[in-house]
């Protein structure tokens, strides 16, 4: 009889393989043109074929154990799957923003204020109305998240999301055997 794996094993495979299609994705954006990253469109792709990898990849492991997983192990699978898969994307980024270009966290950084100032001006707010200092802070803001400092934070902060969305895919994932019901 095999020995089945447990959830940490099981998910270093899926954490890894995700990880590696997110940086995969990345880098393809920044090649044909680095502002894509800052774009909405391809946040939400990204996250599509995350939550698409990551059901798929539970439940290959849910058939591994029998075809039932509780919600506990689906949880314990899928967080230990985005954490890893959140460590190889955070050394990529660490990678692209402070090595290959350093330049491109300024410009993204600028887009994402531009897109802020869009968003205030779209829900009534005159932004040039607003205290000069505050809009300087927003922009200093957006700029520190691309630091060093600020990418190690950001995945500290992740962590709380990653442990929501695993909860939300753990309820996805889990099969009760409902032969044991009597």
């Amino acid at each position: 009889m095999e020995e089945k794996q447990s959830p940490f094993q099981a998910a270093i495979k899926p954490g890894l393989t995700i990880g590696l299609v997110s940086l995969a994705l990345t880098f393809i954006a920044y090649f044909i043109n680095s502002t894509l990253l800052g774009s909405a469109w391809f946040g939400l792709v990204a996250i599509v074929l995350f939550f698409v990898l990551m059901i798929y990849f539970g439940k290959q492991y849910r058939d591994e154990l029998g075809g039932f997983m509780s919600f506990g192990t689906a949880f314990n699978f899928s967080f230990i799957a985005i954490v890893i898969s959140g460590l190889v994307g955070l050394a990529g980024q660490i990678i692209l923003f402070q090595v290959i270009d350093p330049s491109l966290a300024g410009v993204l950084a600028d887009q994402a204020f531009e897109t802020q100032m869009s968003m205030m001006e779209k829900f009534g707010q005159d932004p040039d109305a607003m205290d000069p200092a505050v809009l300087e802070e927003m922009r200093a803001g957006n700029a520190n998240s691309f630091t060093l400092t600020g990418q190690l934070k950001n995945f500290g902060f992740g962590l709380i999301v990653y442990a929501i969305i695993a909860l939300i895919l753990g309820a996805i994932l889990k099969k009760r055997d409902k032969s044991l019901d009597y």
